[in-house]
């Protein structure tokens, strides 16, 4: 299986009663499809995982499966805090018949490098699906280190790692894990060029969905090494990338929706809809230019 390229973290549409919109979803997932996104990630941190009930992340997964219909892979974010119920939504996922499982590090508990490494090693044996580790010590408190990741890419079913740390050293310690059977993918939309040019092989990122053409025009850049087009994709984006870390995703990115008539602002307590005022000002003109740039660069 190939995962690589611009990979988007979908949002996951609510309607006003707080349900699923599975309607804004299918056409948030043909705007990927069209916009050339080459992979997507279901029920992710993105997607508010972790305020979604089982049946609810059933039907989100399945649908999502359904509506691609094999034309790119489908990820689906499987971790929680424990081993035993991050095994448990692993083979849910894999009967449900997602491609692979985004596991991110176990949250709130701060596992030692050791607790990390056997948490991954019983995902791997008993989830029944390829693995895309992620680290995120800004949400997790815990941080995966390179010589863990290292030792974990020895295990067959362990593909990759999605790395939001944007730190130099760390992008090129990651970049050095790379070999054929195992792929380190960014995933910090603000440094993704650098860390694709560096060797990454794609991004997983948030700002693709609202932009998923501009995106795969900088995966394509910077995985082909052509710094200078990466620069002048980034430039084009950084705008938008910055709006979006006005408020703890996925909050600005949901505000976003509505514009593109992809679904309402709305996330799930104990998140809030970001206010009317500047913040969404700024989202809403950083968009506004991306579509222009897109339209006269057509």
């Amino acid at each position: 299986m190939n995962i690589g390229g611009s990979i988007c973290a979908l949002a996951t549409p609510f309607a006003a009663d707080g349900a699923l919109d599975l309607a804004a979803f299918g056409r948030l997932l043909d705007h990927q499809l069209s916009g050339g996104t080459q992979a997507l990630v279901v029920a992710g941190s993105t997607g508010e995982a972790h305020m979604l009930e089982h049946e609810e992340f059933d039907r989100l997964l399945a649908f999502a499966i359904e509506h691609v219909a094999g034309r790119i892979p489908v990820i689906a974010g499987t971790g929680e805090a424990g081993t035993a119920k991050t095994v448990a939504m692993t083979r849910r996922a894999q009967a449900l018949g997602a491609d692979a499982a985004l596991v991110v590090v176990p949250y709130y508990v701060r596992p030692t490098q050791e607790g990390l490494y056997r948490h991954y090693l019983e995902v791997a044996e008993h989830g029944g699906l390829p693995l895309l580790l992620y680290n995120v010590p800004t949400r997790t408190g815990c941080d995966l280190l390179p010589q863990t990741v290292a030792r974990l890419r020895e295990h067959p079913a362990i593909i990759g790692i999605k790395e939001a740390r944007n730190d130099r050293e760390r992008i090129s310690a990651l970049a050095e894990l790379v070999r054929a059977d195992f792929v380190y993918l960014s995933g910090d939309d603000g440094s993704a060029g650098e860390a694709m040019l560096a060797g990454a092989a794609g991004t997983i990122s948030v700002v693709a969905n609202l932009v998923p053409q501009a995106f795969r025009a900088l995966c394509d850049a910077a995985t082909a090494g052509d710094r200078v087009a990466a620069e002048r994709c980034h430039a084009a984006l950084e705008p938008l990338v910055q709006a979006l870390n006005c408020a703890p995703n996925p909050i600005a990115v949901k505000a976003g929706l509505p514009v593109l008539g992809l679904g309402l602002a709305m996330p799930r307590l104990p998140l809030v809809e970001l206010n009317d005022g500047p913040d969404r000002a700024r989202l809403h003109q950083a968009l506004s230019s991306l579509a222009s740039l897109a339209t006269a660069t057509a």
